[in-house]
């Protein structure tokens, strides 16, 4: 007869209670909480939005958008990190996973060895929109607007690390120019206020700028892809418009706090996999000017892979630029 102390008991019962919740046959039971680290409304908020509802049919439990905002999108990507690791609890964040590591210097949690990567979600090209009443009819006549008058012209971005920041710095970059930046808190207020006339110009994703562009809102100069996009054929590049070497998309990327069990990660891959392959997710990301990541490229393993090389191609253009976010 094998004897048992009380300490080896306990542990016994314990590894027998939390078995079957992190069994992939019995995964999830419950609610899970998708956090997105930005406010309500903005391209982020809207794509994470339509996965989180394809991916509660796969999952048979509802995903639920946590909208987790302010400091550049870092305060939501620190309640992933530091959430109890059982799947329940995830991220849905964009190119700033791979810009954070260089912009704050400075953080609660470790923003790389932090995560675990569960798949890429889409890639989003970016607009150049204005104010309808702005000086500038298109790109050529913009870039001679913001040569001439400089920081008199403000440009709107959802905070020091977001995608419409890091857009900005590019843009300033190539047109060689500096403008009074104004950041908010998320790229909704930044949009109503291009919307009402109050700022100038910002840089936002097709996901957030397609549908105000077509109605005729804000007035839209380029996008900042190599190729113009099918949802807004009209709009040349920024190439084609005069400014080339000005290239930028955001792409999106999901996340579960590091240590999270493999087969729980299998589980939520296969979720995202059967999102990204519905047929409404596909519409509506075609309407806003992008489409879902292929199959092989929204893996854990070519996720973190293509973060990884992202995190290094950022790196060197932040510290050149030399604006840190603490």
């Amino acid at each position: 007869m094998i004897e048992i102390g009380k300490r080896g008991l306990l542990g016994l019962a314990g590894a027998a209670l939390a078995a079957p919740a992190f069994a992939q046959g019995t995964f999830p039971t419950r609610t899970v909480s998708m956090i997105v680290p930005f406010a309500a409304g903005g391209p982020t908020d809207t794509v994470a939005r339509l996965i989180a509802q394809a991916m509660s049919t796969n999952l048979g439990h509802t995903v639920v958008v946590e909208n987790v905002g302010g400091a550049g999108g870092t305060l939501g990507a620190q309640r992933c990190a530091q959430a109890r690791p059982d799947g329940y609890t995830v991220l849905l964040h964009h190119i700033g996973m791979a810009t954070i590591p260089t912009l704050y210097r400075r953080l609660a949690y470790d923003p790389i060895n932090g995560f675990e990567t569960i798949g890429l979600v889409t890639e989003v090209p970016m607009t150049l929109v204005g104010r309808n009443a702005l000086p500038a009819q298109n790109m050529a006549e913009l870039v001679a607007l913001v040569k001439r008058e400089g920081e008199r012209l403000n440009y709107a971005n959802a905070g020091i690390g977001a995608a419409s920041h890091l857009c900005g710095l590019l843009l300033m970059q190539a047109m060689g120019t500096r403008m009074t930046t104004v950041p908010y808190r998320g790229t909704g207020p930044a949009m109503n206020d291009l919307l009402a006339g109050t700022v100038d110009l910002m840089c936002d994703q097709t996901t957030n700028t397609t549908e105000q562009i077509k109605a005729g809102g804000i007035r839209a100069f380029a996008v900042t892809t190599a190729d113009r996009l099918e949802s807004l054929p009209d709009l040349p590049t920024a190439a084609q418009g005069g400014l080339p070497g000005f290239e930028v998309s955001v792409w999106h990327g999901l996340y579960a706090p590091k240590g999270t069990p493999a087969p729980i990660i299998t589980r939520l891959n296969q979720a995202l996999v059967a999102a990204l392959q519905d047929s409404n997710v596909g519409t509506r990301f075609a309407a806003l000017g992008t489409s879902p990541v292929p199959v092989a490229r929204a893996t854990p393993a070519a996720h973190r892979e293509f973060w990884q090389a992202d995190i290094a191609k950022w790196r060197p253009l932040i510290q050149a630029a030399g604006q840190f976010a603490d």
